[in-house]
């Protein structure tokens, strides 16, 4: 039994090899020295073919046939290489330029397997054409020259099939290149069904068809020799082996490349790589989720910075129902934190310093207010509005404002840079959309919020620098012990007293 450890490292070499894919400036010729092995292999098993279903043992016209297609191949071999060379040229000039080629450049690589299949199978062709007149002019029986003949072309119609799926793999790294340039729009090279057809006629049709007419030759009435039908199997095993293990590849490794980058993207990292190296459906299919992954990288980006802008919760509520103008009745706790002494201080610091002490003051905001699920609704200049119970609904708003009030005011204290004012209040408020059809902004109107403004005034000049309403602190539940009891006041523009609490120090 072989070891697990020792599978599994054949198999990645296996794979391995049938990953070699050359991309550069030696790419066509090394594809095309391929397409000329794989001939001569074809021709090699034709030949043994051949030798072992001759005309009832007679041997006088072997040497004719075989000198004609030794001499056909010497010719013939050097001539298809320079025209799959020159049918070519424009993919080997952008290939050693090292450049991007043109669309026309593009379409031509794409032809690459098929021009190569088209030319090998071409050179068969005129190759069983010649064997099958010379065989039939030097045997005694002229039916063995269409013996010859058909089994030429049949291996020349296996050989050229084989050098298709080769060519397609080795040549997937000048497909890459290709269609990075130019993606595939929809017209499609051979796509999964023609080669799974090929595939088909070459590990079934052609060697079926070839067992049939040797039974049915009319030159050979007893019928073939056991040996030349077993050869004629054992040769459809071993085309049939390899051309199964190319279409696998070929078909399977991007479909497990493109289910990995899927499971990636559905885990959230849309920077998921999608290479295109098909120029048939799945390419398009490549392409496809290459798109997708891109356009939700930009849509998670949106949402990012949508989310810094209006708030992760606004932002979230605009894009499950949409944006329109409009709103609801919420009862809040709205918390205003403003700056004191922010005209000398930006006069001291200057403006560009400013902006970055500002930056570290809103992070101190932004943090305490999110860590307590609240939002903060804007920014305006060195304040900032916050608001808990709007968008979405808190389970305990005056609660969450007094406790973010107080860690804001902990952590300003403790940076040292500047000085504040928190004011916190309750109430019901209007908290929706606000502005035009093509410019919104989600906002809270509403007493509450008029209020916390007037109470931050108040708190700059409170030792423990927030000041809160009675409202909100009898509401607050256990929250209420961290404050006491202060002055009752009549805030400007409300026109009433209003029963003011501080924190305890």
């Amino acid at each position: 039994m072989v070891p697990t450890g020792t599978r599994s490292t054949a198999l990645r070499r296996a794979d391995d090899v049938l990953a070699w894919a050359p991309s550069g400036r030696v790419a066509v010729p090394l594809i095309v020295a391929l397409v000329v092995v794989a001939d001569l292999v074809g021709v090699g098993t034709v030949t043994l073919l051949l030798l072992g279903v001759s005309d009832d043992g007679a041997s006088a016209g072997r040497a004719p046939v075989l000198l004609a297609a030794l001499g056909y191949l010497l010719l013939a071999l050097p001539l298809a290489t320079l025209a799959g060379l020159r049918r070519q040229r424009a993919t080997t000039a952008w290939l050693v330029a090292r450049r991007t080629p043109t669309p026309a450049e593009a379409a031509s690589a794409l032809r690459l397997p098929v021009d190569t299949a088209l030319i090998a199978g071409s050179v068969w062709l005129l190759g069983a054409v010649l064997v099958g007149v010379v065989a039939a002019l030097t045997f005694p029986e002229p039916l063995v020259g269409l013996r010859v003949g058909v089994a030429t072309l049949l291996g020349g119609a296996a050989t050229a099939g084989v050098v298709y799926l080769l060519v397609a793999r080795a040549a997937r790294g000048v497909t890459t290149r290709a269609l990075a340039a130019h993606p595939p729009s929809g017209r499609l090279a051979l796509g999964v069904r023609p080669r799974l057809l090929l595939t088909w006629s070459l590990t079934s049709a052609v060697p079926l068809l070839g067992v049939v007419l040797l039974f049915v030759d009319p030159s050979n009435p007893g019928g073939p020799g056991r040996t030349a039908v077993v050869f004629l199997a054992v040769v459809a095993l071993l085309v049939g082996g390899l051309a199964t293990v190319l279409l696998a590849r070929a078909v399977g490794a991007p479909l497990r490349d493109l289910r990995e980058a899927v499971q990636r993207v559905g885990d959230g990292d849309y920077a998921a790589a999608v290479t295109v190296d098909d120029a048939g459906e799945i390419g398009l299919l490549q392409a496809g989720v290459a798109t997708m992954a891109a356009g939700l990288a930009e849509r998670e980006r949106l949402r990012d910075l949508f989310g810094r802008h209006v708030g992760t919760p606004v932002a979230a509520r605009a894009l499950a129902e949409g944006a329109s103008l409009g709103g609801e009745l919420r009862t809040v706790a709205a918390l205003f934190v403003d700056i004191a002494g922010s005209t000398s201080l930006v006069r001291r610091t200057g403006p560009e310093e400013m902006v970055g002490l500002l930056n570290r003051f809103f992070a101190v905001v932004v943090e305490a207010i999110e860590a307590e699920g609240g939002l903060v609704d804007k920014f305006e200049g060195d304040a900032a509005l916050c608001v808990f119970g709007a968008p979405t609904a808190h389970p305990d708003p005056p609660g969450a404002a007094l406790r973010a009030a107080r860690r804001i005011c902990d952590a300003v204290r403790a940076a040292g840079e500047v000085d504040v004012g928190v004011g916190v209040a309750c109430g019901p408020v209007w908290a929706g959309q606000v502005g035009t059809a093509s410019r919104l902004e989600y906002t809270v109107i509403g007493d509450p919020v008029n209020e916390a403004a007037r109470l931050t005034e108040l708190a700059k000049d409170d030792p423990g620098r927030a000041v809160a309403s009675e409202a909100v602190v009898r509401a607050a539940g256990g929250e209420a012990a961290h404050w006491r009891p202060a002055a009752e006041v009549e805030l400007r523009g409300r026109g009433e007293p209003t029963r003011t609490w501080v924190r305890r120090t």
